[in-house]
């Protein structure tokens, strides 16, 4: 048996043929599994847990029925779907889990991160991602209404992909030593990660020794997954 990990799946209404997709990874790779972990970004935006919508809720079941069926499912925030909370929870029957966590992957202490966090160059992210993380701004705008929230976020959307556009790629990317300092703290010699949509395994050397950086990829023309079992993990095309 294996555990499969994914992220950056971004869905939403604009891409309903990866919608579907995931949902057949969901019937079939997915059940057949020890576990799955989506880290970050599962949806392209996520508004609070009261304002679901309909393309929401049909990924939503296919995970609790995933989840039924006896595959636990591990959900991480990403920077679209931070606000995902209980109530994600309890619909879905998924597991939200903290961002950073390390866990025993057969047998191998794994970190297991987002990866927005490791961008650390990208100055004018990071100060954005510390504003929306703070509680009392996330209160303040779970507050409003569902439409208002919806306009805010779309809003959001546009100037992210607009400043994108314009930052060299390379600030976009993981800083090497903010990936060297993580796994230091953290004493592990593996790393899964998402958000740079830059899927590919690389050898790092900390304190003399070898670890490896596997960074998951994107859902956007087809479906990325990790599959990792006794033998060790592997990147893959669904």
């Amino acid at each position: 048996m294996s555990t499969l990990f994914i992220s950056d799946l971004h869905l939403s209404a604009e891409r309903p043929g990866i919608t579907h997709l995931f949902l057949e990874f969901l019937r079939n790779q997915a059940a057949e599994a020890d576990a799955l972990y989506i880290l970050g970004d599962l949806f392209e935006v996520w508004i609070g847990d009261d304002a679901s919508v309909p393309e929401h809720r049909t990924v939503i079941e296919g995970l609790r029925h995933l989840a039924d069926s006896g595959t636990p499912v591990y959900v991480m925030h990403g920077n679209r779907d931070f606000l995902m909370a209980k109530g994600f929870e309890e619909a879905s029957g998924c597991r939200i889990i903290p961002d950073p966590i390390i866990i025993d992957l057969h047998g191998v202490p794994t970190l297991l991160m987002h990866g927005d966090t490791l961008c650390t160059d990208d100055i004018e992210y990071q100060r954005f991602r510390a504003q929306v993380r703070d509680p009392a701004r996330q209160q303040q705008f779970l507050s409003l209404p569902p439409e208002q929230r919806a306009a805010i976020a779309m809003d959001y959307r546009t100037q992210s992909r607009e400043k994108s556009s314009q930052k060299p790629q390379e600030i976009m990317d993981v800083n090497p030593q903010a990936v060297e300092n993580t796994m230091r703290e953290h004493r592990v010699n593996r790393l899964i990660h998402g958000h740079t949509h830059r899927p590919a395994t690389h050898e790092v050397t900390i304190d003399g020794k070898t670890a490896r950086r596997i960074v998951l990829g994107d859902w956007y023309h087809q479906g990325s997954v990790l599959i990792c079992n006794e033998t060790g993990c592997h990147l893959t095309a669904y």
